[in-house]
């Protein structure tokens, strides 16, 4: 999927579809730090914000965002078709044995914010070494790991409250501290 759909748009997708309940908005930017910024990571953000009045992890949260572009130093980002919420729960099997990924939440993206959800949900490695031999793993991919767990944890204390608070908090946080902003 990753290396078949590409886009010549841009980062994001023709609608805006959702995240589980949460409403994914999915306008097309040209620039992919701009993007996750303002429509991953900033919207939730809001949300978090507007839901529960948590300005404390709202205003880290807009630090970082604007503090971020040095994680994608020397990345390659193209932008290839992603499933947004790859997780064991979204992967099944047909009749014939076939796998399934279920429950997309599509949009063009780097193709790294794919594991956001995977890592969360406990991939083994051989997810991983499968995948890295069709897309080979980028320089600096360690050090945006959490940048892409984030996005899923400010969903999932929007949709499920604040005991994901802290995990959010923490990774914004460490990268705070690791910017120096």
């Amino acid at each position: 999927m990753h290396k078949a759909g590409k886009s010549v748009k841009g980062f994001g997708f023709d609608v805006d579809n959702t995240i589980g309940s949460t409403p994914q908005i999915n306008t097309w930017t040209s620039d992919w730090i701009e993007f996750y910024g303002v429509h991953r990571l900033g919207y939730q953000l809001e949300l978090v914000k507007q839901q529960y009045g948590d300005s404390l992890i709202y205003e880290k949260g807009q630090r970082l965002v604007k503090n971020m572009a040095p994680l994608f130093d020397g990345a390659v980002i193209e932008p290839c078709l992603l499933h947004g919420d790859l997780w064991s729960g979204n992967i099944s099997s047909d009749k014939t044995g076939e796998p399934v990924i279920l429950d997309p939440a599509c949009y063009y993206g780097h193709n790294e914010a794919e594991f956001g959800m995977s890592w969360c949900a406990g991939f083994g490695g051989s997810f991983y070494t499968a995948y890295f031999e069709v897309m080979p793993k980028q320089d600096g991919l360690e050090e945006r790991r959490d940048l892409y767990l984030l996005y899923h944890y400010l969903n999932h204390y929007n949709l499920f409250g604040s005991g994901y608070r802290s995990s959010a908090m923490s990774i914004i946080d460490d990268y705070l501290r690791i910017l120096k902003s």
